[in-house]
């Protein structure tokens, strides 16, 4: 494991800490570990940072950020290329305002018409999905920023979207939910979720 030392040092209560948020878009700091706080945002069609303390809800104002066409509209360019400009230009708006983390891009298999996220997700076809992500990660994480595809992976539905029960078999899992993850990862080189799934989910591709 690449950082099983440091993993060592940690005591209990940093493990936990963890688990959860400095804040509503912050990971912890332990200065004595080396270890800085990484802010994260929302970033699918553009950088959404909150002006002053982070809510979910997302009450609080955010700061001006440019406008991008939703992902289901750059799907139907079919250009990873046009992905990969935007990309870049999401990476140069991160870097500005102080953002280490792009929660994006979306790429989720359009499967229900009912999901309520359905425009920030590319395509129903898994290999054009992953690479407009591909396109997207590679320009984003050219600006020294990282990229975190999602929402992995099986999630359709916004209805208990973070409860909910998803029965697929494993043929169907493999050939379609996870290949446009996959492609993020293998071809776009995504270092927001590589590191995971290269230790404790290392089978899944």
């Amino acid at each position: 494991m690449k950082h099983e030392e440091m993993i060592k040092k940690m005591t209990l209560e940093e493990k936990v800490a963890f688990l959860s948020g400095k804040g509503e878009w912050q990971t912890w700091d332990f200065e004595r570990l080396g270890i800085p706080s990484m802010y994260c945002s929302d970033g699918p069609h553009g950088i959404r940072k909150q002006a002053g303390a982070g809510d979910h809800l997302g009450l609080n104002p955010s700061l001006p950020a440019t406008c991008f066409p939703t992902a289901a509209t750059m799907a139907n360019s079919w250009d990873p290329a046009l992905g990969e400009e935007i990309g870049r230009a999401l990476g140069e708006e991160a870097r500005v305002q102080d953002v280490h983390v792009v929660l994006g891009p979306g790429l989720n298999i359009k499967r229900s018409p009912l999901c309520g996220r359905n425009f920030e997700y590319f395509s129903e076809d898994p290999y054009l999905a992953g690479k407009m992500a591909a396109g997207y990660v590679r320009g984003i994480q050219s600006k020294g920023k990282y990229a975190c595809p999602k929402h992995f992976a099986v999630n359709s539905q916004e209805l208990r979207r973070m409860a909910m029960n998803a029965v697929v078999d494993e043929r169907t899992l493999r050939e379609i939910y996870l290949t446009g993850f996959e492609i993020a990862v293998k071809e776009g080189g995504s270092q927001g979720s590589h590191d995971q799934l290269q230790s404790g989910e290392r089978n899944l591709f």
